[in-house]
């Protein structure tokens, strides 16, 4: 019969424990969950005064915010030319010529798939830098939900066959990196 009660005790004592395990575990999880859904809307909307320090390619840059402080902002809603395609250069050299050593006012908006900073970058606290490469044709609206005020440009652009439009077909970015994807052998690993 002791035998019996011990053995009762110490289930119980697994079950009260297991309990607030399960409840720790679950609030952890809860709380990791809210931090990843909240990450992006953290910086969504925060506007902060910064220097371009680096051109990457045409609608990626470096911008310095403080000494210790430097990061790498896209474009949000809008895509250029990789470099390694046609006019990628181009449009690289394009925003090095209106934004690199230039102090600019960045609008963040949340964050990619890869955790790049995606903003809309103004030049002297109200040129949208995103609305200059789109009319010089140096950049697609984005695949998916185009914003209706940017595809304007784009369109004004390709009939009047600026930058990248005066090709016949040109390859968007997006569709240039799978196809590079779809290249790129497979390990056997």
């Amino acid at each position: 019969m002791g035998y019996l009660i011990f053995a009762f005790q110490i289930q119980r004592r697994v079950a009260k424990n297991f309990s607030r395990d399960k409840i720790a575990w679950l609030c952890c999880m809860l709380g990791i969950a809210i931090g990843i859904a909240l990450s992006n809307k953290v910086y969504a909307d925060e506007e902060m005064n910064g220097h371009v320090t680096a051109v990457l390619d045409g609608n990626t840059m470096e911008i310095s915010f403080s000494d210790t402080d430097v990061r790498k902002i896209l474009f949000a809603e809008i895509d250029s030319p990789e470099l390694g395609q046609e006019f990628g250069q181009d449009a690289k050299k394009f925003l090095e010529k209106i934004l690199l050593r230039k102090n600019v006012t960045v609008q963040l908006k949340g964050k990619d798939r890869f955790g790049n900073y995606l903003a809309i970058v103004k030049i002297k606290g109200n040129a949208d830098a995103r609305i200059e490469v789109l009319k010089n044709g140096f950049a697609w609206t984005s695949e998916k939900d185009p914003n209706e005020e940017l595809e304007q440009y784009r369109i004004t652009a390709q009939q009047s066959r600026s930058g990248l439009w005066r090709q016949e077909n040109p390859i968007p970015p997006w569709t240039y990196r799978r196809q590079q994807t779809m290249l790129t052998p497979k390990s056997s690993s």
